[in-house]
Order: C-alpha cells, then structure tokens, then sequence
C-alpha cells in the first residue's frame, strides 16, 4: 500500500514529512493557504509557490460534532466519529484551518504547540492510502 496525497497541489509528504504548500504574493509579501493565483491583499498577480512551516501554536479549535456534507467531505460517516479542528498559527508566516489528531478537549489548549501531520482519510480504487494534512500536539506522533 502506498501513501498518497489528497491533493499534491496544496499538500505533499516528502522524505523529509508532510509539508504544506502556500504561495506568496512578491509585490506586498502576503502569504495564503491554500495557493492562490492573484493576492487579496494588495491584488497582484505575481505569486509564488512556498513551503509552509511544519510546526505552530494552537491559535483556536472546535469541535465537529456532526457529519459534514460529501461533497466536499470524502472521509468516512459510517459510522461518524467526532473530531477537533483548529487554526494553528505557523510562526512568522499564516494561520492554517486544518483537522486535529487529537479529539479531547481537555488535552487541548490555546497556544499549545502543534506540528504538520499525514492522516490516513480514505483508500482509493487502486489501494493506495489517501493522506490529508492535520495537526497533531507536538511529540504524539
């Protein structure tokens, strides 16, 4: 079985771990997650690609108590297992929306340090494990 990823344009997993892509607007310097082809900040429409920082804080969570809609949801809803999501602030650069590993509330806490993660979501049709990016506290791995 091979690891693949969800989207290879917003998410690869190198040899060196996951790592997010982003661009960066080389008129005013703006970073967004996911890539982006024109800036909202200052309009431009000269970006370039960037990798992410692999570790952050926790910036904010919440819990997903319900199942989300398919599309675009493509995880598993049989049966429907809650789970954490959050922003995490990666330091000097943007904050990223993503899933978290960790579902307890109370192991949770703002500004707790995170780190980039691969998450097994799905398996596709030829049985390749499809990954999708998520935060995990950082040292539980």
């Amino acid at each position: 079985m091979t690891d693949i990823s969800i989207d290879d344009r917003v998410f690869v997993l190198d040899a060196d771990g996951p790592c997010l892509l982003g661009s960066r607007c080389t008129d005013c310097g703006a970073l967004t997650f996911p890539p982006q082809d024109g800036c909202a900040r200052c309009t431009g429409t000269a970006m370039e690609p960037v990798r992410l920082a692999r570790q952050g804080a926790l910036w904010t969570w919440t819990l997903q108590g319900f199942p989300p809609k398919a599309p675009p949801f493509a995880g598993s809803l049989d049966p429907f297992v809650p789970f954490a999501v959050g922003y995490v602030e990666l330091p000097g650069e943007i904050r990223v929306e993503a899933r978290l590993t960790e579902p307890d509330p109370a192991r949770l806490t703002i500004g707790m340090p995170m780190e980039l993660v691969a998450d097994p979501l799905t398996t596709d049709n030829e049985g390749n494990r499809v990954m999708t990016f998520a935060f995990a506290p950082a040292g539980q791995q």
